[in-house]
């Protein structure tokens, strides 16, 4: 007998969803019920009309998810569009590489503004919605970096670790009111973002690292993204999952 998509009734909120792993998250999310505001600094669009084509219901918003402001400015559209929100996946991140040595304030503070003041400004704008049903689904993006030696990269490390403190924290504020909240460390995968930033070579490279010895793509992070955001996850919080191949094994 057919069963219920487990994410039927359900309003989430995905960041960076313009495309890579956002798109890939917005639409399995679709798949499986719920309607998505997909939010990013670029046109999300295409995410959007993607949603639709599933029959699901959803409409996309532009902001820089690190300006207060901005976040403000769209808090209204995002609890407007069904009245309430019940998941949040902040996956809205950038991952450069910058030499210690080189590195300037303002750029320290931007990265970490992107990677980690986001994701407490977009929790902060819809758990009140929550807290109201009593019933959230919180679901960070964090990194395996932060289990490797990989050089040149202090600021983004700063900031994933800050997502993992972040979320063991805040799930402890909010497990008194049904809300959840998780992350997962993925590894670096073949996305535009990906490919951009790290480059072919150093992707297969990190694959030849893994247990699971091939390139990690979106699609391997949903199945953690869809049960860390449904019912089946009422009795874990605060936890950081690892979905990187067997790369990172803690």
């Amino acid at each position: 007998m057919p069963t219920t998509p487990s994410h039927t009734g359900r309003v989430a909120v995905v960041t960076g969803a313009a495309g890579g792993f956002g798109t890939t998250i917005s639409l399995e999310l679709a798949r499986r019920g719920a309607d998505i505001i997909a939010v990013d600094l670029k046109a999300a669009e295409a995410t959007v009309s993607a949603v639709h084509g599933i029959g699901r219901k959803g409409i996309a918003l532009q902001a820089d998810l690190a300006d207060p402001e901005q976040v403000e400015a769209i808090t209204g559209d995002m609890l407007g569009f069904a009245g309430h929100v019940d998941i949040l996946v902040n996956n809205a991140g950038v991952f450069p590489f910058r030499d210690i040595w080189e590195l300037d304030f303002a750029e320290w503070k931007r990265i970490q503004a992107i990677n980690l003041d986001s994701q407490f400004l977009m929790a902060k704008a819809v758990m009140g919605s929550m807290r109201e049903s009593s019933w959230g689904r919180i679901v960070n993006l964090a990194s395996n970096s932060l289990g490797l030696a990989v050089p040149n990269m202090v600021p983004y490390m700063a900031a994933k670790g800050g997502v993992v403190g972040f979320t063991r924290a805040l799930a402890t504020d909010l497990a008194p009111h049904g809300i959840t909240v998780n992350a997962i460390c993925p590894t670096a995968s073949s996305t535009p973002g990906g490919q951009d930033f790290i480059g072919d070579e150093v992707l297969h490279a990190v694959a030849e690292m893994q247990a699971i010895k091939r390139i990690g793509t979106a699609t391997d992070i949903v199945g953690a993204v869809c049960f860390l955001s449904s019912d089946d996850c009422a009795f874990m919080t605060g936890q950081t999952i690892v979905a990187d191949g067997g790369l990172m094994r803690v």
